[in-house]
């Protein structure tokens, strides 16, 4: 493993053709607040993170993940950080320089093994946020974004050497073999995870909520404004988080999270955990079954944006 120069998940960037029914769908139900809009592209923020913005969406013929951006502690690591990839024979589609975006910041984008748009960046400029209020039901942040890979094993691997990432835990079936590995780039146990899935593709994007009062009323309100729920209310054994999994109108799963686990990364020790047993999936037994149908709704539709960089 490289040394860590990544220090947090920033936002993911979402392309869709569906881009007015997505928008209402983020702000008017999922409770994230649009800014910085502008003809076919929303950035949209969480009232709770000091992050410029969570999720962007964009206005496009094909769905597909643009980016994911992840955060640096200075200019000269995103400058270490370009120039050890690029050493390394990764393909940056462009070199380090001043961002164009909400905040701007410094950083530069490349292509992960399997294609996707990656984005480093310093600098960033804070947005004033404020403290989530008790019973108010809307996201703090982004807590974490899982990929799905044709590839995990090779996906692993290049987060782990190219960005330091380091393995929390993983889920393996008696008879598939390992299927999910949740990574960290600090002390939350997961900021990213990579699914074994026949292609590349988002598997979800969740969110974290104030607390467990929050997280079920957040559940309920999306459930009463009749968005379909794949999998929840429920709590993971790895990384001890609540989950409630939902369809946005593109097909992308979106979940609500709480009280993800905080490790000390001096003592951990990652886990194998066998995912046919009921408590690995689900420790309260509150959720519907875990079944191949469940799990087939967030393989999601091959990603169409693959060594293609975003417009913006």
């Amino acid at each position: 493993m490289t040394q860590r120069l990544i220090t947090h998940l920033r936002h993911v960037d979402l392309a869709v053709p569906d881009y007015g029914r997505q928008l209402d769908f983020y702000t008017g139900t999922w409770g994230l607040k649009a800014e910085h809009s502008d003809s076919g592209l929303t950035f949209l923020a969480a009232e709770g993170s000091p992050e410029q913005y969570v999720v962007r969406l964009r206005q496009a013929r094909d769905k597909r993940i643009d980016l994911i951006a992840f955060g640096a502690a200075s200019a000269a690591d995103v400058d270490t950080l370009a120039a050890r990839l690029a050493a390394d024979g990764v393909r940056l589609v462009g070199e380090p320089g001043k961002l164009q975006t909400p905040g701007v910041g410094y950083g530069f984008r490349f292509f992960d093994n399997e294609g996707r748009t990656v984005e480093i960046s310093a600098d960033v400029a804070v947005r004033q946020h404020r403290p989530i209020e008790e019973g108010e039901s809307i996201p703090v942040r982004l807590s974490h974004v899982v990929l799905n890979s044709a590839d995990p094993e090779a996906t692993r691997a290049f987060y782990e050497k190219h960005l330091g990432f380091a393995l929390s835990d993983t889920l393996m079936h008696p008879h598939l073999g390992k299927m999910m590995w949740f990574m960290r780039v600090n002390t939350w146990h997961h900021s990213l995870a990579i699914a074994r899935c026949p292609h590349p593709s988002l598997h979800h994007a969740s969110f974290e909520l104030r607390g467990l009062d929050e997280y079920m009323r957040g559940t309920g309100r999306v459930l009463r404004a009749g968005v379909e729920k794949i999998w929840g209310p429920g709590r993971h054994l790895a990384g001890n988080n609540t989950f409630s999994y939902f369809l946005d109108p593109s097909g992308n799963t979106m979940e609500y999270t709480t009280e993800l686990e905080r490790i000390d990364e001096d003592t951990w020790h990652p886990h194998l955990y066998d995912f046919t047993r009921p408590e690995v999936a689900d420790q309260w037994g509150t959720a519907n079954a875990m079944n191949e149908f469940v799990a087939k709704r967030s393989f999601n539709d091959p990603d169409q944006g693959l060594f293609q960089a975003p417009p913006v």
